[in-house]
């Protein structure tokens, strides 16, 4: 099961890293309503991670490891989520386009063979409708191409090549679908077409599911890792940990 439990790894880093991202805007956003949204949708988002994070040992095969304690480089986030975000345009073009991937992918793990992920991730994809309409409304509204082009062909890159883990999945009846369908449905939930960038499928990493090297920042990776708890916690309690 290791193909399916990497694939969830990443589905579960990457919400952790979107949840944050989108909590950095709570009140950053456009307007009120956007800032509540932010911390709304942030805290769905982790939420969720928290549950394909619970995934991983009814599969039978956890990939984390020991580096994920000290290397940021070890997590399997989309180079989108390494930096804090300094634009609202790149705010939308996640909510928009990345969130909705991974929610096409929850839909296609729902509707496979796998039991666990039928009925672990199903509530996911009730929750993750409101993420959709914020991200489409706002995108509706106009953003700058450079966000929205990166964020297609980052969504494109973590479906996978197209005789890759995703495709084997998919024929295996793990996943519903494969790395074309997973594409199609998300232009078609979008109603706009991805760019017509290749995607360099030689540069990628099957394990991060990424065409570029890098990793999250360190305040980002301190507090993921609660290092920024520690630093403030009493003395006292600092010589127990």
């Amino acid at each position: 099961m290791s193909e399916i439990s990497n694939l969830v790894l990443s589905l579960a880093d990457n919400k952790q890293l979107l949840g944050l991202r989108y909590a950095e805007w709570a009140t950053r956003a456009p307007s009120l309503e956007a800032d509540i949204a932010a911390a709304a949708m942030g805290l769905d988002d982790l939420g969720h991670s928290r549950v394909l994070y619970g995934c991983l040992e009814p599969l039978g095969d956890d990939p984390r490891g020991s580096d994920r304690e000290s290397d940021p480089a070890s997590l399997c986030a989309l180079p989108y989520f390494d930096e804090p975000w300094t634009s609202w345009g790149q705010f939308v073009a996640a909510n928009a386009v990345l969130d909705t991937a991974f929610t096409v992918m929850i839909g296609a793990c729902v509707n496979g063979s796998i039991e666990v992920l039928q009925h672990r991730l199903r509530k996911m994809l009730a929750e993750e409708r409101y993420h959709f309409l914020h991200g489409r409304s706002w995108l509706r509204s106009g953003i700058e191409g450079g966000p929205l082009e990166e964020a297609w062909l980052e969504a494109i890159a973590w479906f996978g090549p197209p005789d890759g883990d995703t495709a084997k999945l998919h024929e295996s009846g793990a996943l519903s679908l494969g790395p074309a369908e997973l594409l199609a449905r998300l232009e078609e939930q979008l109603e706009i077409k991805a760019p017509k960038r290749a995607v360099d499928w030689k540069a990628w990493d099957p394990r991060r599911r990424r065409t570029k090297p890098g990793a999250i920042d360190e305040r980002t990776f301190g507090m993921l890792r609660g290092l920024e708890e520690k630093r403030f916690a009493p003395a006292s309690a600092q010589k127990q940990t």
